[in-house]
């Protein structure tokens, strides 16, 4: 079987621990996740099972939501709520419209910097690793947008943010960064991620629901399509002795120019996802970026 199931990752689980439950539930053995929620943090994880694992890439570059609580004047060496606190200055008690301020200083295209508690590497090894073994490294800052970010409520020391961002934005370093703009500290106290590309929170899955879907029947009407994450792009659609090739790893001929050189759904006329293309503008075809199997149904034969 193959397909995407939107899962509710609770607090206190791994991303990992939950490809793991979704492993043994579905007794599939190709599981992978699209994009890593830290321990602390819960909902939307979308698990990709079966051939779905070829697309994770696409579904991890998706924009990410977010409901984030900032807990103000404290700062802990994880930037989160389960780190040693580093600082407490008490300072939490701002005007609402300096908060304002300060978030829409995050708005757009920023530089951020990684916490040292994080899966970037350096030189070979983890941050992470580095951090438990007492060492501190200079990191490099990475380009990350934030294309949404609102104050939802604020009763001192905690503020709630919503926050629209793209890949490989940690939310630990927003709350810190806040922090060191209002002057007082602050730090990530929880989070909820509320979307992550297509998938909405208020469509999530609990573990337990998926466990009884298996034993019971009924999960093939929880999976998504393998196409689900890619609808934002454009289709071309193949006629029989076009598909037969691309099926085959062949590069088809264009009956049209694209606008660009983006990737696209490639479809047969009866509606089957073929594959990822991209176009050749040189040769003038499309070539398979990545081919599926003859059915793109939620169930293999056999």
């Amino acid at each position: 079987m193959f397909g995407i199931f939107n899962i509710c990752k609770p607090a206190g689980l791994t991303s990992f621990d939950v490809v793991a439950r979704v492993r043994r539930i579905s007794g599939e053995r190709r599981v992978g996740h699209a994009g890593t929620l830290d321990p602390l943090a819960e909902g939307v994880l979308p698990i990709c099972v079966g051939q779905a694992t070829r697309i994770v890439e696409y579904l991890s570059d998706a924009t990410k939501r977010y409901c984030a609580q900032v807990v103000l004047g404290t700062t802990t060496d994880t930037y989160d709520a389960e780190g040693q606190v580093t600082s407490q200055t008490g300072r939490s008690d701002y005007p609402v419209e300096e908060i304002r301020r300060a978030l829409d200083r995050f708005r757009g295209p920023i530089e951020q910097i990684p916490p040292m508690y994080s899966a970037v590497k350096k030189e070979g090894k983890r941050l992470y690793q580095l951090a438990r073994a007492g060492h501190e490294v200079e990191r490099a800052p990475r380009r990350v947008e934030i294309f949404r970010i609102d104050l939802l409520t604020y009763d001192p020391p905690v503020l709630v943010i919503d926050v629209e961002c793209s890949k490989g934005t940690y939310i630990r370093s927003l709350a810190h960064d806040l922090g060191q703009v209002l002057g007082g500290g602050a730090h990530l106290g929880h989070l909820v991620r509320t979307r992550s590309g297509p998938f909405e929170i208020q469509d999530a899955l609990t573990l337990e629901l998926l466990a009884d879907a298996f034993a019971q029947g009924y999960w093939t009407e929880l999976v998504y399509p393998l196409d689900e994450p890619l609808l934002h792009w454009n289709a071309i659609i193949l006629g029989e002795e076009r598909a037969a090739a691309l099926r085959n790893g062949r590069a088809v001929p264009m009956l049209a120019v694209p606008p660009d050189a983006r990737a696209c759904r490639a479809y047969s006329t009866d509606g089957e996802f073929l594959a990822v293309v991209r176009p050749d503008m040189e040769t003038g075809t499309w070539r398979a970026e990545k081919v599926f199997a003859a059915s793109s149904a939620t169930t293999d034969a056999g």
